[in-house]
């Protein structure tokens, strides 16, 4: 059956992050799926709980969180988009206060899919920008934990 990865692409945002629908990962994210750039360590993880715990920790620190999917290109089994994230620190799941600052971030991602979920997911977004919108000029870059 073919899939409409592009239109999944889109999903995958609204569901999970927009309307904050967790149990959309486990529709759209394969059990065996590969997750980069969602944690400090480098290197490839091991997907759905290393995702839910950056998902469940992002939220908490941002539970306003709204990601606008600004372009989406597609090539055989593999989407590229380009994402425009906004929302308010009003929580302190980040590893900082909730400081009531208003946040707006770029990322892109790459997701190669396979029957309808994610197979692997590359993440690329300003967190060095994100950590200086939250706790000021000073802040020092850091990444979200997984």
């Amino acid at each position: 059956m073919a899939h409409d990865i592009k239109a999944l692409t889109r999903r995958w945002f609204d569901e999970v992050w927009n309307k904050g629908r967790e149990s959309a990962i486990d529709e759209l994210l394969r059990p065996d799926a590969i997750a980069h750039g969602l944690a400090d360590v480098g290197g490839p993880l091991p997907a759905p709980e290393t995702f839910r715990r950056f998902y469940r920790q992002f939220r908490s620190g941002i539970p306003d969180v709204h990601i606008t999917v600004d372009q989406v290109i597609a090539e055989g089994d593999t989407t590229a988009c380009r994402i425009t994230c906004v929302g308010t620190h009003s929580g302190d799941g980040m590893g900082v206060k909730a400081t009531g600052r208003k946040v707006r971030v770029s990322g892109l991602c790459m997701i190669r899919w396979k029957d309808g979920q994610i197979a692997e997911g590359w993440n690329e977004f300003d967190a060095a920008g994100l950590m200086r919108q939250i706790a000021g000029s000073e802040a020092t870059p850091a990444k979200v934990k997984a």
